[in-house]
């Protein structure tokens, strides 16, 4: 005769050997969580003295720039922007997306790198123009990851489009080389 499967009726509730906790696992675990906190606590400063003698400038606010933007007395409308040092001079640029405000339709983007004011109380300078309005083009997207802004272009094919639906796309990078923006396309998906 065979012995029943599984665990005998003695053995059925017995803690199993390495699920029993004792007082060394205890001590281990105070003691590599002493660690954690006191290495923790060394790392930074808990007053922020040290963040605040590094100086720190703030990033261009695109509210406050002055684009090369005609929208005929209409306000400009801020799309999209973000925010990182592109050109590697320790201060933030902000790539941003602009159109002139119509209310409707689909107006044409600009895509402008703004550098901080020259001097305090000054608004933002304009670096570059990576996309002027006078294209004709739309922007899909913006992003910005470490010296590289991409984008979405979105474009017409003839003046017969509708400029609800454009009906060409490219994937473009720009990346700052030799003290100014170099513009890559990328490849077109399903070319070789």
């Amino acid at each position: 005769m065979q012995p029943p499967a599984g665990p005998t009726p003695s053995t059925a509730f017995e803690p199993l050997p390495h699920r029993r906790s004792r007082p060394a696992h205890w001590v281990i675990t105070a003691a590599t969580l002493a660690a954690v906190v006191a290495c923790a606590s060394l790392v930074g400063p808990r007053d922020g003295t040290a963040a605040a003698s590094v100086p720190r400038t703030a990033a261009p606010d695109a509210r406050a720039a002055h684009f090369p933007l005609d929208c005929g007395g209409r306000p400009v409308d801020i799309v999209r922007q973000a925010t990182a040092d592109l050109d590697h001079d320790g201060r933030p640029e902000t790539a941003v997306v602009v159109r002139c405000d119509s209310g409707g339709g689909t107006p044409p983007n600009g895509v402008y790198v703004l550098a901080p004011p020259p001097a305090e109380g000054r608004p933002p300078r304009v670096l570059a123009t990576l996309v002027d309005p006078a294209e004709k083009m739309s922007v899909a997207g913006l992003r910005v990851t470490g010296e590289t802004v991409s984008a979405t272009l979105l474009g017409y094919s003839t003046a017969r489009v509708p400029r609800c639906c454009p009906d060409l796309s490219r994937n473009v990078e720009w990346r700052w080389r030799d003290g100014k923006f170099a513009l890559t396309a990328l490849p077109v998906a399903g070319s070789v």
